[in-house]
């Protein structure tokens, strides 16, 4: 019996290691999907930086290159309405010069709405 015994303690030492062996195995298995996935992602992140980094560029360059339209058009607005502008003005001009006319508030009060109601009439 004592040769049953050694070849059974025998035995299950194996086994246990066959299970170590398994469980580190496993272990492994783990430890690479789990970094095949990081450097995925990785890549993933990498790429999308590197488009946005030459979207970047070219954006950069487009604005660089791009003729400014709006100066042109802000001219030409200009010229436009500058007669407008000054047409607008008078009234308010000549209600200001009414309220310096005037010496006291009252007087002042009456002047400048004389002057409001002649600049609405016109």
């Amino acid at each position: 019996m004592n040769r049953f015994d050694s070849v059974r303690g025998d035995a299950l030492a194996r086994v246990e290691e066959l299970i170590g062996a398994t469980r580190l195995n496993e272990l492994l298995r783990k430890q690479e999907e789990e970094e095949k996935q990081k450097k995925c992602f990785l890549w993933i992140f990498a790429v999308i930086g590197a488009i946005a980094a030459v979207a970047g560029i070219a954006y950069a360059v487009y604005r660089f290159l791009e003729p400014d339209y709006l100066e042109d058009f802000e001219d030409d607005f200009d010229e436009d309405f500058d007669d407008f502008d000054e047409e607008e003005d008078e009234p308010a001009q000549e209600v200001k010069e009414a309220a310096k006319e005037a010496g006291t508030k009252a007087e002042k009060a009456e002047k400048v709405a004389e002057a409001v109601k002649e600049a609405v009439a016109e």
